[in-house]
């Protein structure tokens, strides 16, 4: 059964009719992700009329937003109040509470960012037991870090307030390189950029890499003009790409030589624009996708043996691995709890059949102490979950106090937190 809410006491209402009835909930946003995680053959919210902007203080930065607000959206929310958030991943079509909850994150170690759920300083969650609590840093201050990545299992927010910053340019400039070069100097580049980031096509020795530098708004943008914008990311990075990635998947043979093809194709560009023009990219080619995060020293070893892997198991990958890196936080299930991490996402194109691949790169990622993106493939488990989050039995005991009738559980959240 799927339900639209269009305020709070809808959802208290469709939470408390579900524990009466015996049904668990989920709050649905964009389904963007690759897990389980939103799923549930019982009462579907759906966000989408919970959306928009419930109050904003310009002055400090922090806006209030319901909880389906999308994050495409933002843009002409924020913008006008002279405000930006601080980071974003590539992809802007998720709902803010669905990014937070999966922990979405973008690459800015060098600037000290986390994942957008960083940015939470409070929210309003209506429980499994129906209450409806003020979570802040002056109401129930303690269940924050829980509650502003809780994978949908401590209940559904209904508003977030974010901590903005104010409107920004970057500096885009993205250059080729040698694959080795740049994992030598991976930690060191991605401490001293704003923002830094490879893609690795496999079969090659070569890496597109993208450094971002924040400036302010008088620094003067210098766009990609409209033809230029279109010819590279819909012509090259999705046409031209997903004709590429088309014919791999019909001759796998092929791809060695497709891939070192689009190597040579790889160029020199710069441009300056605003924030979210950058952070953003159009994807219209279709994946499945893994990632996991890695200490951010662990990095290079990780490519390396991935490298290796792909060789001596004769895979064909037509998709890049995409590396990028954020700032150690205290959100109890952040991927970056307590270290700096690397994040190596790992792709196929939807149409490719062996999954052999995905499961000899996460044996890697997990052998090197790597946490999986919540929102992404993978298998793990409670038992080793729990031996990787030093917080993981106090956000246990916070979903044991919120939801302890399991309302919010699904088979995806029984299998990674336990029941």
């Amino acid at each position: 059964m799927s339900v639209a809410p269009t305020s709070i006491e809808h959802v208290v209402q469709a939470v408390q009719r579900a524990r009466e009835t015996g049904h668990v909930v989920k709050p649905i946003g964009a389904s963007h992700s690759f897990t389980g995680i939103g799923a549930t053959d019982g009462v579907r919210l759906t966000m989408d009329r919970l959306s928009g902007l419930v109050a904003a203080d310009p002055a400090t930065g922090r806006v209030t937003l319901r909880g389906g607000t999308r994050l495409w959206q933002l843009p002409a929310i924020l913008g006008p109040l002279g405000l930006a958030l601080p980071n974003m991943g590539d992809i802007d079509r998720q709902s803010i509470i669905g990014a937070t909850q999966t922990g979405t994150h973008g690459t800015g170690l060098g600037t000290g960012l986390g994942g957008i759920a960083t940015g939470i300083v409070g929210l309003q969650l209506v429980t499994g037991t129906g209450d409806v609590l003020r979570i802040d840093a002056t109401h129930n201050s303690e269940l924050l870090p829980a509650v502003a990545l809780g994978l949908g299992a401590l209940g559904v927010i209904t508003e977030v307030t974010l901590q903005c910053v104010p409107r920004f340019l970057l500096e885009a400039v993205e250059a080729p390189d040698s694959l080795d070069a740049v994992l030598e100097s991976f930690v060191a580049r991605s401490r001293a950029a704003d923002h830094f980031e490879f893609f690795w096509f496999p079969h090659t020795d070569s890496v597109r890499t993208k450094t971002n530098t924040r400036f302010p708004l008088e620094y003067g943008s210098e766009p990609l003009g409209r033809v230029s914008r279109f010819i590279d990311e819909e012509l090259a990075n999705n046409f031209a790409f997903g004709a590429c990635v088309g014919v791999g998947a019909v001759v796998p043979r092929a791809t060695p030589a497709i891939n070192r093809f689009v190597e040579t194709m790889s160029s020199r560009r710069r441009y300056v624009d605003e924030s979210h023009r950058v952070f953003v990219t159009n994807r219209r080619v279709r994946f499945r996708e893994m990632e996991y995060a890695v200490p951010l020293e662990a990095v290079a070893d990780v490519i390396r043996e991935l490298r290796a892997m792909i060789d001596r198991r004769g895979y064909r990958v037509s998709f890049p691995i995409e590396v990028r890196s954020a700032a150690a936080d205290e959100l109890m299930l952040s991927t970056a709890h307590g270290r700096d991490s690397g994040y190596i996402a790992v792709h196929r194109y939807h149409r490719d059949r062996d999954l052999g691949y995905f499961r000899d790169a996460e044996a890697i990622l997990a052998a090197h102490d790597g946490r999986p993106h919540w929102g992404k493939m993978h298998s793990r488990v409670a038992a080793e979950l729990g031996e990787r989050y030093p917080a993981f039995d106090r956000f246990r005991a916070i979903r044991e106090r919120l939801d302890p009738e399991r309302v919010f559980t699904n088979p995806y959240l029984a299998r990674v937190l336990g029941d």
